[in-house]
């Protein structure tokens, strides 16, 4: 599993990017912790050279999740390997009925922030993953999960209704505005699922933190977006599936299926526009409904490709994503999770996908 014990020295040589312009030759790893001064044992260090990053983040992503709904301790522990394999050493995880706190006791497997199990209106979400409830419940819900997670919930913001054949908003604004409050004022913050336009404006005005997906952004939005400093998590690695969606539901929800295909068409521009106006953009997956986990490196390429700068779509998942999650990088005394490579990701983000040597928790994997 490891090439080393915690306990032993570890040294880092090459470059290593503290931050996107603060680049180091070396750091050293002694108790499983990161230092930049030469410790006693230096000499028999295990030493790894290349290009080191702090862990990637994936902040959306569901362990402990398929398309059925809860999966057992054993698929969980593989979703998780796969992630760190793709050197995505920090998960947050957006929503899953199943009981990972048990990962917390694993020094080899990824960190997780947990946004406890979705909340959604009934027959309005996937079977088997939410809470399914009226609006009168949700700020007790709300409630529930901000004791139950690490510090977010998560919300299903829109999803299609059935009677009118297409994507509608899920909860009012008066309730919704009351059910952040009560989060804010027990220390979490709250993301939403949204895909369509008609929810946005009440979320962000109700005081939401986060949007995923936001494929539903417009030119009316995207301002009050970044005014309040509202970030998003585009997810395109799972937005590329809405063509097969709407194909799959063209012949009994036509209107929701031209409207899913819409909203792919202008994903790119979507995401681009938001960036441009200066909303905070991070990187996530949605791995663990339908995806397969391990795609960080996937969503960072999208990023670069919707015309994120190459630099900024890294930080999405590096330096700037920790300090989101309110997580440290690679700062003295912080602990050592860190993905080296054989060349600079600055240069080209698909250096992401072939990690040279995972480093979790002092211990070099693999």
């Amino acid at each position: 599993m490891s090439d080393h014990k915690a306990s032993q020295v570890l040294h880092v040589k090459g470059r290593v990017l503290v931050g996107p312009e603060d680049v180091r030759d070396e750091l050293w790893v002694v108790d499983g912790r990161i230092s930049y001064g030469r410790p006693p044992g230096a000499d028999e260090a295990v030493t790894v050279t290349g290009w080191a990053l702090p862990g990637l983040v994936d902040a959306h992503c569901h362990v402990g999740l398929d398309h059925h709904g809860a999966v057992d301790a054993a698929t969980s522990e593989q979703q998780a390997l796969a992630d760190r394999e793709a050197g995505a050493l920090l998960l947050r995880d957006a929503g899953s009925p199943a009981d990972t706190r048990w990962i917390d006791d694993r020094e080899d497997l990824p960190k997780i922030i947990r946004a406890g199990r979705h909340i959604a209106r009934p027959r309005r979400y996937t079977r088997n993953y939410a809470h399914e409830i009226e609006p009168d419940e949700l700020v007790a819900y709300v409630a529930q999960e901000a004791r139950r997670g690490d510090g977010w919930v998560k919300l299903v913001g829109d999803w299609i209704d059935r009677e009118v054949g297409d994507l509608t908003a899920c909860w009012p604004r008066e309730e919704v505005t009351a059910a952040i409050a009560e989060a804010h004022r027990l220390g979490a913050r709250v993301t939403a699922h949204c895909f369509a336009e008609d929810s946005l404006r009440d979320l962000v005005e109700a005081g939401i933190d986060c949007i995923e997906h936001a494929t539903g952004l417009t030119e009316d939005t995207i301002p009050l977006f970044a005014e309040r400093g509202v970030a998003i998590v585009p997810t395109l690695v799972n937005i590329a599936t809405f063509p097969s969606l709407a194909d799959g539901g063209e012949a009994k929800f036509p209107r929701w299926s031209a409207h899913m295909r819409r909203l792919h068409e202008r994903r790119y521009d979507t995401v681009r526009a938001a960036y441009d106006a200066g909303v905070p953009v991070f990187v996530g997956t949605d791995a663990g409904g339908v995806l397969a986990h391990g795609l960080v490196a996937d969503e960072v390429a999208e990023l670069v490709k919707a015309g994120i700068p190459a630099l900024d779509a890294l930080s999405a998942t590096a330096w700037g994503a920790r300090q989101w999650l309110g997580r440290p990088v690679l700062e003295e005394g912080a602990p050592a999770d860190l993905v080296v490579y054989d060349e600079d990701p600055r240069a080209d983000v698909r250096v992401l996908a072939a990690p040279r040597r995972v480093v979790l928790n002092g211990r070099v994997i693999g």
